[in-house]
């Protein structure tokens, strides 16, 4: 405690201290100011988005006025936020936002409202552009540069969370590179400014009142928000959007690989020093890296002269990119590095279609190859059927796993089809056990084994997870 004397230093010292802590509450009140001014400035650049949707098909081809008076009708009305992109009036927002809808109405901060129509979308990177017909030139957004975010940067974010009307809240970038959608292009900007539904499609603008993301998905144990939003970066949004304004449906840019991180034991299987890069566990019939020569089981290291840092990178850079450049693909093949020029193309609509049926080869219904401890058999119509398997797929079905190996461990499960061991292809047993053999002889004890898991049977093309490599051990001789 300081004592204070007449004349003397430690009333001094006191009034330094309370200075101390006055000028933090100075400096706080600016700071409120300057933030409520920044708002004030950003509001007339969002808009609130409603959006009409029809529940019942038989109702698809009426006018407005006859969904009014169908009583058998139910509509759909879905919230979300937008904000404008351009002054000739073009909106950006999420595309689950107006997906299926008939009718969209975009209302300003001043309360006018009007109606909007779809002028582009992104479908799998949930982007969508509307247009508007205000009569005057709107006030549009400055974007910012994604790449310079950092985690604890102010964000605030403004929009209309439950369709309440136009709200701002405010808070940190909690984290970046988010991968929590399994989307081609995950990468969201993590925030703990609270997001609810309705927030969908709005901006979140950093403290220069630049556009950082767009936000588009919130994880919550309830209904609510639990400050944890994620956002569209604004360098991919921005890619997208520009696009857009030339084009009405854009596609991401498409190699046709499916493709696993390297793990240590992969790695071992293949001789390779250190685990890097991504295996290629399938190549699309006649895509761009099927055409350029790339196969299962290549090791893709760099795209031109950068090497992405995971899978997840390698697959960001070829659907970011634009359809027709050409990348240099750097790949290890039987333990060489070559370079093979890739030209990519558009994101198909269906890029993993049924393929022609493969030549019916005679065997044994049921063999168990050794050492894997796995029960295998041919693929035949009635197992196919059984199992669902579109007839492009060739390989072996595993009916069987024995408990306590090295492939149950891996996730090996009855219902998986193998379509290779190592770089071979195999339609029996006698197949899979000539590949082990093989391993046997080259002293090999990892076998890795290409896989169709049986969950991983889905029709979505644009999430279809595809073949995996599995790295199994052989059992000791």
């Amino acid at each position: 405690m300081w004592h204070v004397l007449f004349g003397g230093r430690p009333a001094i010292v006191v009034g330094l201290f309370l200075a101390a802590l006055l000028a933090p509450t100075a400096r706080a009140q600016e700071m409120q100011f300057n933030q409520a001014q920044l708002v004030r400035s950003l509001l007339p650049t969002v808009v609130n988005i409603t959006a009409h949707s029809e529940v019942s098909a038989k109702t698809a081809t009426m006018t407005a006025a006859a969904r009014q008076s169908n009583p058998s009708f139910e509509i759909k009305t879905a919230v979300g936020s937008g904000f404008v992109v351009d002054p000739s009036g073009v909106i950006a927002t999420n595309w689950h936002v107006v997906d299926g809808a008939y009718e969209i109405f975009v209302t300003f901060s001043d309360g006018s409202r009007t109606k909007a129509r779809v002028m582009g979308a992104a479908r799998v990177i949930d982007i969508a552009t509307l247009k508007v017909e205000a009569g005057h030139k709107l006030t549009a957004v400055r974007w910012g540069d994604s790449s310079k975010v950092q985690i604890a940067d102010p964000v605030l974010a403004i929009g209309n969370p439950l369709g309440v009307g136009m709200s701002v809240t405010a808070g940190i970038v909690s984290a970046l590179n988010r991968n929590i959608m399994d989307t081609p292009v995950d990468d969201f900007i993590q925030t703990d400014a609270p997001i609810n539904h309705g927030n969908s499609g709005g901006p979140l603008f950093d403290e220069k009142g630049e556009v950082i993301g767009i936000n588009a998905a919130l994880v919550s144990p309830t209904t609510g928000s639990a400050g944890l939003g994620f956002a569209i970066p604004s360098n991919d949004a921005r890619f997208i959007i520009d696009r857009l304004m030339h084009s009405s449906w854009v596609r991401p840019g498409w190699m046709g690989v499916k493709v696993q991180p390297v793990t240590p034991e992969i790695a071992l299987g293949l001789r390779m020093r250190q685990p890097e890069g991504s295996i290629v566990g399938w190549v699309t019939d006649d895509g761009p890296a099927d055409i350029a020569g790339i196969r299962a089981g290549d090791v893709i290291l760099r795209l031109d002269d950068k090497a992405p840092s995971d899978d997840r990178a390698l697959l960001r850079e070829i659907n970011m990119s634009p359809p027709g450049r050409t990348v240099r693909v750097g790949i290890l093949r039987d333990g060489k590095e070559i370079e093979v020029p890739v030209t990519l193309a558009e994101w198909p609509k269906m890029d993993w279609e049924e393929r022609d049926a493969p030549t019916k080869v005679e065997q044994p219904r049921v063999s168990i190859p050794r050492d894997l401890g796995l029960k295998v058999e041919p693929l035949t119509p009635e197992l196919r059927a059984k199992n669902e398997l579109a007839l492009g797929w060739s390989g072996v079905l595993v009916s069987g796993v024995e408990q306590g190996t090295d492939a149950a461990q891996r996730g090996v499960k009855p219902g998986d089809v193998i379509l290779q061991v190592g770089p071979a292809a195999v339609l029996s047993a006698e197949d899979v056990q000539r590949q082990v053999d093989r391993l046997r002889e080259e002293r090999q004890s990892i076998a890795l084994l290409l896989i169709l898991p049986k969950h991983a049977r889905d029709d979505n093309p644009q999430f279809f997870p595809g073949p995996t490599w599995y790295a199994v051990r052989l059992d000791a001789e």
